[in-house]
């Protein structure tokens, strides 16, 4: 039985979510970013519990197709973004009909009717809380991450990073509050 759950964006989440399951006496045959397989049919009483908790640690079982398609979405689009291995002629459009087996512009309505940005919003969102991660960590330089992320210039880069956040990278690597945003709330 594969059980979809909404906000869970990396490994400290599969961790927290293995744990709900165990605590609540429900053997997972796997556990990736977006849903828990068991390997039986899980009692009602034991499945309330198990949305009580994770509802509790800010996760949320998700029940209709649409909002099933979405996290994927978001968990293929987290995913490349943090890999760090974006060309600079990715199509975002292509990817997502490519490992989804459906077409770009119905992925894009699903999402935008039912998220508060278009995916092309949200790559951005997510490419950009990547590079203020990067800017902070002083990995890499400016150049270098506008590579990794597909960016055709540190001009674009900046130029998008300004628009999001309101600051250049340089501008934001000197503030207190760097502002960052936990990714399940992009």
């Amino acid at each position: 039985m594969k059980i979809f759950i909404k906000n869970m964006v990396c490994n400290r989440c599969i961790a927290a979510v293995e744990n709900i399951f165990n605590t609540a006496h429900v053997k997972t045959t796997s556990v990736i970013l977006g849903e828990a397989e068991t390997d039986s049919n899980v009692p009602d009483e034991k499945m309330q519990l198990i949305e009580n908790r994770l509802l509790e640690s800010g996760f949320e079982r998700i029940m209709d197709s649409a909002h099933q398609l979405i996290e994927k979405i978001k968990k293929l689009i987290i995913i490349k973004v943090s890999e760090l291995d974006i060309d600079e002629d990715f199509l975002l459009s292509e990817f997502l009909s490519s490992k989804l087996h459906k077409d770009y512009s119905s992925l894009s309505k699903t999402f935008s009717q039912n998220e508060n940005v278009t995916l092309e919003q949200f790559f951005i969102l997510q490419k950009i809380e990547k590079v203020k991660e990067l800017l902070l960590y002083n990995e890499f330089n400016l150049t270098e991450i506008a590579g990794k992320l597909g960016y055709k210039s540190v001009q674009h880069l900046s130029s998008q990073f300004r628009n999001v956040t309101g600051f250049t990278p340089t501008e934001f690597k000197k503030l207190k509050d760097h502002h960052r945003k936990p990714l399940d709330s992009l």
